[in-house]
């Protein structure tokens, strides 16, 4: 069951990053657009990596509880938390670029409602 529970992990970590890294080169290519389209993917594997981390947790309390040495996992959960902390750098070098883009969006926001008095769509009846 661990071994299943690691397996799916590692898998849906890998989909994961590869979401991010077109996440990355469609922002490199200004189809920001695009970034929408992956997101409900995203979501479902995050949901579900953190539903199967719990699982993951569950089943190696029990296996202690059982007497089973639990280092038989070791290279499978290190294998995976390695994999987690590649995600996370991903994860990380694709905030730095999103961010300073979001930044970059609201001041022309803020710059066309300053020049047009606070409104962005003038209405004239």
């Amino acid at each position: 069951m661990i071994k299943n529970i690691t397996d799916e992990m590692s898998s849906l970590v890998i989909k994961m990053k590869d979401l991010i890294n077109s996440d990355i080169e469609d922002i490199k290519a200004a189809r920001h657009e695009k970034l929408l389209d992956r997101n409900d993917d995203k979501q479902k594997y995050m949901d579900r990596i953190i539903e199967l981390r719990k699982n993951l947790n569950d089943e190696l309390v029990n296996k202690m509880q059982e007497g089973v040495d639990i280092n038989t996992y070791r290279d499978d959960v290190d294998t995976l938390e390695q994999q987690l902390q590649e995600l996370h750098i991903l994860n990380a070098k694709l905030a730095s670029i999103v961010l300073p883009i979001q930044q970059m969006y609201k001041d022309i926001v803020e710059e066309l409602t300053s020049q047009s008095g606070g409104n962005i769509v003038e209405i004239k009846v």
